[in-house]
C-alpha cells in the first residue's frame, strides 16, 4: 500500500462549507453524525492486511485518521445510502492497513485509527481501534519438570508461556488428553498457569504437556513424566513355625512380607528384617530303661526263687516309651530235684567249693587282660596314629654355608623338597627283626638317626582318600570334606612343619618342638564349606572367616601352632564384637576367646590383621570367626565378579553378578564354578563394604544399545536379600541379568552394571568388551601357588635357618638393661600391642618369630627381619646380617 498522504485543513474546511452550501435533499440539519458502526481493536496475523469499517447517519463526509494523520481519501472506499424509515443519508467507509503501515510506528506507540464524520450541523469522532501485530514466542519462559511423588502427596507443575500477542491461553495434557478440571476436582489450574493435583493417586502417573496457543500459533512445552510412587510396609508377622529339633535346642522363625502396600514404581522397599530367630527347646523324650536285677530270692517249699527289677533307671517321661519284658524272674532253685526237706551239711559245702572255683577263673581272667593291655599301651606310645607305619617323613636338606662366610644366616633351607608323595617304611634296612623307631635328640641335620631308610613312591590322591576314610571312622570327623581338594594333612615331629590348603589362605603353622621329643603326630588341615557345618549365630552375629578344621583333636602339643586364614570384617573396636567359636566334639560350639579381651595364660590368643588373622592355640579342633555388629557402622567387604559365556552361540548373553565374601576361599570357590560353566571374568573386581542396616543389595544394568541389544529384566532391578549375605553362611549369591542380540553377528556390548546397598555404598561397572575375543581380565583371576605343596615338614617348612632361628632365641630371651632384648624386637615387627601375651610364654622370642614366620612365608624378606635384629644393639648383631643373595 502506498505511504499515507495528509488532507489539508483548507481543503477538508472548503470541502465541509460546499456540503453545508448545498445540503442533501431531505437531511435534516439539526442532527449530528451518529456512528452505526465504528472501527475495532484487531490483530494483523502473519502478513494479512486488517479491514477497518466505520458507518454513520447522517453524513456528508466521513474520513480515516490513524496516528494523528488523515489517510489518503483514494486509500478510502466509500459506500453511500439513504435510510429507508427517515429518509436521512448515510455513509460506510472501509480502509486496509498494512503490516508495514503499523511496523512503522513498532516500538513508539501503539499503531490506532479512529473515522471522523461531517454532517451540515458540525463533525463527529469514533471510538479509537487499535491494530497489533500478532505473535507467539517458541521458548517457555518455564517449562513443568518431571517429579515423584510418594501416594497421596500434592503436586504442582509449574507453566509459563511463552511471550505473545494476544497472551496466550493455556491448556494442560495428561498422556495427550485434556486435562479438564470441571470433570476432575482433583485437579485445577491456577492463574499463573500452574497444574495443581491435590492428593496424588497411582492413576496420575503419566506425561504432562502444558501446551500455549493464540491466533498465531501454538506450541508444547517439553513432557514432564511424573511417577507417583508407593512406599513398601510390612504385613502383620506370621505365627512362629514349629522348633526345628524335635529334641533339644533348636531355632523357630516367623516372617513378615513387604505387602502391605508393596512398593510401586520405585518406592522404597521395607526397612528392617523379613524374617526373624529365635532359640526354642524341645524336652527330649526319654525311654524307660531296667534298673539291675535284684537278688535271688530263698529257695522257697516250691523249689523256686525269684528276683525283680523296677523300670527307673531312668524312668520313662516326655512320651519316652516303656521297658520292655517282665519286671519278675522266677526259676527252679534245685535242678527239677525237688526235696521238700532242709538241706544237709553236704550240700552247703558243694555249693561254697563251686562258687570259690567261678571267683579263682575271673580274677585270671582279669589278670590277663591287664597284662595284655599294658603291652599294647607300650606298643603305642610313641605313635599319634597307627598310619604312621605306612607314612614316611620328607628327607630333610640344608644347604652348608660358604666356606669363606662365617655368618649363620647363610644356611638355607631346601625348599624344592617335598613331603606329601612319598610313603614307605620307617625302619632301618636289616635282615633279623627290626625294633621300633625312635626319635633321637641328635643332630639337626640328621633327625631320622644314622640308619639308611627306603622310602617308596605313592599317588597323593590315593594317600589323601585312605587318610580320610581313617578319619571317618571317628564321629567326630563324619562331617571332613571327602577329597583332597580342601585338606592338606602331613607327619610331623619335633622339628615342626606347616599345612596349607591352596588358594585359600588357610595355612597351620606347627613350630618346632611343639610337639614333644619322642611324639610322631599325623596332623590334617580341612576347609568346610558353610552350609555342611551347622554353626549357630544369634541376633546380629554373622560369619566372616572360612571354617577351619584342625586335629586331631585331644593330641598334646607343649607350644602353640598358628592357624591362619582370612576373614572380611572391617574390624573396629566402636563397630565389632569378634569372637572366636570353637566346636567340641559334642558338637556344640563355644565363644573360647572375644578379641580384645584375651588373657596372656589362655590357651587361645589371636592376632587380628585387615584382611587375616592369626590364631594361636595348643588344643586342634574346628574354628571360625564371628562377629557381631554394635552399630549400623559394622561393615563386611564383599567382592563383586561380573562373568559371561567364553563363547556364545545362542542369541541370548548372560552376566553373573557374583557378590562374594572378601576371602581367598571364597574366591576359589567361584572361580572352580565358573570354570565347570565356561565363564570367564568381564571386569575387575572391585570391593564394596556391606554395612549392618537391614537394607538389601540391589544390582541393576543401564545404557544398553536398544539398537543392538535388548535387556529381558522385566524389572529395574535385582535385589539380594540383606540376611542372605549377612549371615555369612550362603555360597555362590549372584545375581544374573540376561540379555538377546538383534543379530547373530552382534560381538560388541558397552553397558553399565550397578550394585549398591540402599543408603550404602556401592560401585559401578562400565563394560565395553568384545564378546567373542576379548579376555584381557582373564589374567586377573589366575590362581597362584601359594608356597607349593599343602604339607612342608622340617626346616624346609621356615623362612628362619632352624640354627640361626636358635641363636635369636639365646641372644633375645634373656632380659637386657639396654632394652636389646624381645620386647624391641617385638616393637620394631609393630606387635608390641601382644607384649603381654609373649612374655606369658617360656620362650618370647620364639612367639614372635613364629608369628613372623605365619604372616611371612613364602614371600617374606628374610633382609628385613635380620635388620631388625641387628638394630637391637647386641654385642653380636653381626651374626645376624644378611642378605637375601646369601640366603
Amino acid at each position: 500500500m502506498e505511504p499515507f498522504a495528509t488532507v489539508s485543513a483548507e481543503a477538508l474546511g472548503a470541502q465541509q462549507s460546499a456540503t453545508v452550501a448545498n445540503p442533501v435533499p431531505g437531511s435534516n440539519p439539526d442532527l449530528l453524525p451518529d456512528f452505526l458502526v465504528e472501527p475495532e481493536d484487531v490483530y494483523i496475523v502473519k502478513n494479512k492486511p486488517v479491514l477497518l469499517v466505520c458507518k454513520a447517519m447522517p453524513a456528508t463526509q466521513i474520513f480515516f485518521k490513524c496516528n494523528g494523520e488523515w489517510v489518503r481519501q483514494v486509500d478510502h472506499v466509500i459506500e453511500r445510502s439513504t435510510d429507508g424509515s427517515s429518509g436521512l443519508p448515510a455513509m460506510e467507509v472501509r480502509i486496509n492497513v498494512s503490516r508495514q503501515q503499523v511496523e512503522k510506528v513498532f516500538g513508539l506507540e501503539e499503531y490506532w485509527c479512529q473515522c471522523v464524520a461531517w454532517s451540515s450541523s458540525g463533525t463527529t469522532k469514533s471510538q479509537k481501534a487499535y491494530i497489533r501485530i500478532a505473535y507467539l514466542r517458541k521458548n517457555f519462559e518455564q517449562e513443568p519438570l518431571a517429579k515423584e511423588v510418594s501416594l497421596e502427596q500434592g503436586i504442582v507443575l509449574p507453566c509459563r508461556p511463552p511471550e505473545g500477542i494476544p497472551p496466550a491461553e493455556v491448556e494442560w495434557l495428561r498422556n495427550e488428553d485434556l486435562v479438564d478440571p470441571s470433570l476432575d476436582p482433583n485437579v485445577y489450574i491456577t492463574r499463573e498457569h500452574s497444574l495443581v493435583v491435590r492428593q496424588a493417586r497411582l492413576a496420575d502417573t503419566a506425561n504432562y504437556t502444558c501446551v500455549a496457543k493464540n491466533i498465531v500459533a501454538r506450541r508444547r512445552s517439553a513432557s514432564a513424566a511424573v511417577i507417583v510412587y508407593v512406599n513398601g510396609g510390612w504385613s502383620t508377622w506370621t505365627e512362629w513355625s514349629v522348633c526345628s529339633a524335635s529334641c533339644g535346642r533348636g531355632w523357630q522363625k516367623r516372617s513378615r512380607s513387604c505387602t502391605n502396600p508393596a512398593p510401586l514404581n520405585g518406592g522404597a522397599f521395607c526397612e528392617g528384617q523379613n524374617v526373624q530367630k529365635t532359640a526354642c527347646a524341645t524336652l527330649c523324650p526319654v525311654d524307660g530303661s531296667w534298673s539291675p536285677w535284684s537278688k535271688w530270692s530263698a529257695c522257697g517249699l516250691d523249689c523256686t526263687h525269684w528276683r525283680s527289677r523296677e523300670c527307673s533307671d531312668p524312668a520313662p517321661r516326655n512320651g519316652g516309651e516303656e521297658c520292655r519284658g517282665t519286671d519278675l524272674d522266677t526259676r527252679n532253685c534245685t535242678s527239677d530235684l525237688c526235696v521238700h526237706t532242709a538241706s544237709g551239711p553236704e550240700d552247703v559245702a558243694l555249693y561254697v567249693g563251686l562258687i570259690a572255683v567261678a571267683v579263682c577263673l575271673l580274677l585270671l581272667l582279669l589278670v590277663l587282660i591287664l597284662v595284655y593291655c599294658r603291652k599294647k599301651e607300650g606298643l603305642d606310645s610313641d605313635v599319634a596314629d597307627s598310619s604312621i607305619l605306612t607314612s614316611g617323613f620328607q628327607p630333610v636338606s640344608i644347604k652348608p654355608s660358604k666356606a669363606d662366610n662365617p655368618h649363620l644366616l647363610t644356611i638355607q633351607p631346601d625348599l624344592s623338597t617335598t613331603t606329601t608323595t612319598y610313603q614307605g617304611s620307617l625302619c632301618p634296612r636289616q635282615d633279623g627283626p627290626s625294633p621300633k623307631f625312635q626319635l633321637t635328640n641328635g643332630h639337626l641335620l640328621s633327625p631320622l638317626g644314622g640308619g639308611r631308610h627306603t622310602l617308596h613312591h605313592s599317588s597323593p590322591t590315593s594317600e589323601a582318600e585312605d587318610f580320610v576314610s581313617r578319619l571317618s571312622t571317628q564321629n567326630y570327623f563324619r562331617s571332613l570334606p571327602r577329597g583332597s581338594s580342601n585338606m592338606a594333612y602331613g607327619t610331623f615331629n619335633f622339628l615342626g612343619g606347616r599345612l596349607m590348603i591352596p588358594n585359600t589362605g588357610i595355612s597351620l603353622l606347627i613350630p618346632p618342638d611343639a610337639i614333644p621329643r619322642g611324639k610322631i603326630y599325623e596332623i590334617y588341615l580341612t576347609l568346610h564349606k558353610p552350609e555342611d557345618v551347622r554353626l549357630p549365630l544369634a541376633g546380629c552375629q554373622t560369619l566372616l572367616s572360612p571354617i577351619v578344621s584342625c586335629g586331631p583333636p585331644g593330641v598334646l602339643l607343649t607350644r602353640p601352632v598358628i592357624l591362619a586364614m582370612d576373614h572380611c570384617g572391617e574390624p573396629s573396636p566402636e563397630s565389632w564384637s569378634l569372637h572366636l567359636k570353637k566346636q567340641s566334639c559334642e558338637g556344640s560350639w563355644e565363644d573360647v576367646l572375644h578379641l580384645g579381651e584375651e588373657a596372656p595364660s589362655h590357651l587361645y590368643y589371636c592376632q587380628l590383621e585387615a584382611g587375616a588373622c592369626y590364631v594361636f592355640t595348643e588344643q586342634l579342633g574346628r574354628f571360625a570367626l564371628v562377629g557381631e555388629a554394635l552399630s549400623v557402622a559394622a561393615a563386611k567387604r564383599l567382592k563383586l565378579l561380573l562373568f559371561a559365556p567364553v563363547a556364545c552361540t545362542s542369541l541370548e548373553y548372560n552376566i553373573r553378578v557374583y557378590c562374594l565374601h572378601d576371602t581367598h576361599d571364597a574366591l576359589k570357590e567361584v572361580v572352580q564354578l565358573e570354570k565347570q560353566l565356561g565363564g570367564q571374568l568381564i571386569q575387575e573386581p572391585r570391593i564394596l563394604h556391606f554395612k549392618d542396616s537391614y537394607h538389601n543389595l540391589r544390582l541393576s544394568i543401564h545404557d544398553v544399545p536398544s539398537s543392538l541389544w535388548k535387556s529381558k529384566l522385566l524389572v529395574s532391578y535385582q535385589e539380594i536379600p540383606f540376611y542372605h549375605i549377612w549371615n555369612g553362611t550362603q555360597q555362590y549369591l549372584h545375581c544374573t541379568f540376561t540379555l538377546e542380540r538383534v543379530s547373530p553377528s552382534t560381538s560388541d556390548l558397552a553397558c553399565k552394571v550397578w550394585v549398591w546397598q540402599v543408603e550404602g555404598d556401592g560401585q559401578s561397572f562400565n563394560i565395553n568388551f568384545n564378546i567373542t575375543k576379548d579376555t584381557r581380565f582373564a589374567e586377573l583371576l589366575a590362581l597362584e601357588s601359594e608356597g607349593g605343596v599343602p604339607a612342608l615338614v622340617g626346616p624346609s617348612a621356615f623362612k628362619i635357618p632352624f640354627l640361626i632361628r636358635q641363636k635369636i632365641i639365646t641372644s633375645l630371651d634373656p632380659p637386657c638393661s639396654r632394652g636389646a632384648d624381645w620386647r624391641t624386637l617385638a616393637q620394631k615387627l609393630h606387635l608390641d600391642s601382644h607384649l603381654s601375651f609373649f612374655a606369658s610364654k617360656p620362650s618370647p622370642t620364639a612367639m614372635i618369630l613364629n608369628l613372623w614366620e605365619a604372616r611371612h612365608f613364602p614371600n617374606g624378606n628374610l633382609s628385613q627381619l635380620a635388620a631388625a635384629v641387628a638394630g637391637l644393639g647386641q654385642p653380636d648383631a653381626g651374626l645376624f646380617t644378611v642378605s637375601e643373595a646369601e640366603c
